[in-house]
């Protein structure tokens, strides 16, 4: 069956390397925080001015002045850090993000992304996806296999406007794993009780398919 949201935020964290630094972007992205594994240091950046991030707050102990980028509350760790944006927006673009997860409207075979805008839609802004995109070492999309139509995100060409072009090194959905290739999409896992065909169907951008595909473990 697909996985919800938090399982796809599990199989991300399982990416995670000793001594990364990592921003999470909004969504899915956010719940990553919350599974990183305990025989690992890893430190989270939020772009609007935090070195430090720890996971979500139980219910009862959200402190309203402490939020991430997308307005939730959070917590810190020792040694945390608070600064303005300029200097949040320096260490971004100065390449000092090893990996950046971001949620997805599209992603293209050549691994673009489209994750700000809809036309004809009001929208806030692009935040700080394109500085993110554009520098960081590696980005790994967490997103839905499809939209709410049922209609792919994974496509030949994205439709909706570039955040970014030829970045993305791995995506995570509700039902698959894969790379980004120079040839394509290329299958990694899937999820339990999801077939190949099924993800096939799914997937409108070229899918390279290579021996047994096993199953996500989360």
């Amino acid at each position: 069956m697909p996985l919800t949201k938090e399982q796809i935020a599990q199989r991300i964290a399982k990416e995670l390397q000793d001594g990364f630094y990592v921003n999470l972007g909004i969504g899915i992205p956010t719940l990553v925080a919350n599974y990183i594994p305990s025989n690992i240091k890893v430190v989270l950046q939020s772009e609007n001015g935090l070195l430090g991030m720890g996971p979500f707050p139980v219910e009862g102990e959200e402190d309203p002045d402490l939020i991430n980028a997308g307005k939730q509350t959070i917590t810190t760790v020792p040694g945390s850090v608070f600064f303005d944006s300029a200097m949040s927006f320096g260490m971004i673009r100065a390449g000092k993000v090893d990996l950046t997860v971001l949620g997805a409207m599209e992603v293209s075979e050549e691994g673009d992304i489209a994750n700000w805008k809809i036309p004809a839609k009001m929208v806030k802004g692009m935040g700080g996806a394109m500085d993110l995109v554009a520098s960081a070492k590696n980005i790994i999309v967490a997103m839905m296999h499809t939209n709410p139509k049922g209609e792919s995100k994974l496509l030949s060409q994205c439709t909706l406007p570039l955040t970014g072009k030829k970045c993305v090194k791995k995506i995570v959905t509700d039902i698959a794993v894969m790379d980004v290739t120079d040839n394509g999409f290329k299958l990694l896992e899937r999820a339990a009780g999801i077939s190949v065909e099924e993800i096939k169907s799914k997937t409108a951008g070229k899918l390279i398919v290579e021996g047994e595909i096993p199953e996500i473990k989360v």
